[in-house]
Formats: C-alpha cells, sequence, structure tokens
C-alpha cells in the first residue's frame, strides 16, 4: 500500500496543470479549515473551493470500482468508511461556506477542470462527480 501515493498523482497533476494554464494559482494538499482533519487536493481560499481528485478504487466510484477478492470484509469496510468520511468532509466544509468539487481519477481532466472553473465562479455548496 505504500506505493500508493497520497498526493500528486498523476489525475492531479494534469488537473492541476491545466487549471494553472488558466491563470489560475491555488494551495496544494490543504486542510481547508484547519480545525477539520481533512486535506483537499487543490484549495481556493479566497474563493472557499475545495478540489478532490478520487481514486475509482479507494473511493468506490459507482462505474469503475470492483471489489477486492482477497480480504474482501476488510476492503469492503474500509471503501464504506471511505465514502462516509467523503460525505461528511462535503457536509462540513459546505456548512462552513465551502464549495466542494469531487473529481474522479478516470475523469477527463478538461472536463474536470471546467467544472472547477464553473465553481470558481457559483457558490454551490457541492458538485456532483
Amino acid at each position: 500500500m505504500r506505493a500508493n501515493r497520497g498526493r500528486d498523482t498523476s489525475p492531479e497533476l494534469q488537473l492541476r496543470a491545466l487549471l494553472f494554464a488558466h491563470g489560475l494559482r491555488y494551495r496544494v494538499s490543504a486542510r481547508p479549515i484547519s480545525e477539520l482533519r481533512r486535506t483537499a487536493d487543490i484549495v481556493f481560499p479566497r474563493a472557499r473551493v475545495a478540489v478532490f481528485v478520487d481514486g475509482c478504487y479507494w473511493h468506490g466510484c459507482p462505474a469503475h470500482y470492483r471489489p477486492s477478492t482477497k480480504n474482501s470484509d476488510f476492503w469492503a469496510t474500509k471503501i464504506a468508511s471511505n465514502r462516509l468520511r467523503d460525505e461528511d468532509t462535503n457536509r462540513a466544509l459546505s456548512e462552513a461556506g465551502w464549495t466542494v468539487v469531487r473529481c474522479w481519477e478516470h475523469e477527463d481532466p478538461e472536463i474536470a477542470a471546467e467544472r472547477v472553473i464553473d465553481a470558481l465562479g457559483k457558490s454551490t455548496p457541492v458538485t456532483d462527480r
């Protein structure tokens, strides 16, 4: 499991490059709210937008998640708790006035970048994946 990166994954780097090319500046792997022990992949503090790039396996993507065949009980519980934590994070950030954008690792980076750019111009609580 140590080979799985917690930050600077390929989908994150692609999205960040596109956002940077659009002239946007952001913080990387930062806590949107210091007292909340959650780290967003990309944070726009002034606009109060937090972006999460979720891995299909680790966050239970409805399109691509395939349950593990080995130690399946452990992994089913782990993925379920990850999804609950994601929901809790969305709720906590929304209640604090943040806009949350969640992207899947399989999502086209151009489309994900447009969703982030749209969120920067709006003040909706949570955008759908």
